[in-house]
């Protein structure tokens, strides 16, 4: 009977675990990320591997839109 389950915020892979495993036997690998949103406010991110990490910090990066940097390169002749 599981007891609980842990899932990758990137690709959705999710592992579970039951009452005689410890979460850091199934967890082998596994990379989790803690991030303050305010006050006692604490969010937590699972991920099955560097790859997945990579994907949500990238997501995470404000981009430049792709409209302000064309209008650089309209300037160059």
């Amino acid at each position: 009977m599981p007891e609980g389950c842990f899932t990758c915020h990137s690709c959705g892979k999710q592992v579970r675990y039951g009452t005689e495993e410890r979460p850091c036997q199934v967890l082998n690998g596994w990379l989790m990320v803690s991030k303050w949103e305010g006050l006692r406010a604490v969010e937590h991110y699972n991920f099955c591997c560097f790859t997945c990490l990579k994907t949500w910090t990238d997501s995470q990066v404000p981009q430049v839109p792709a409209v302000f940097l064309k209008a650089f390169e309209e300037g160059k002749d």
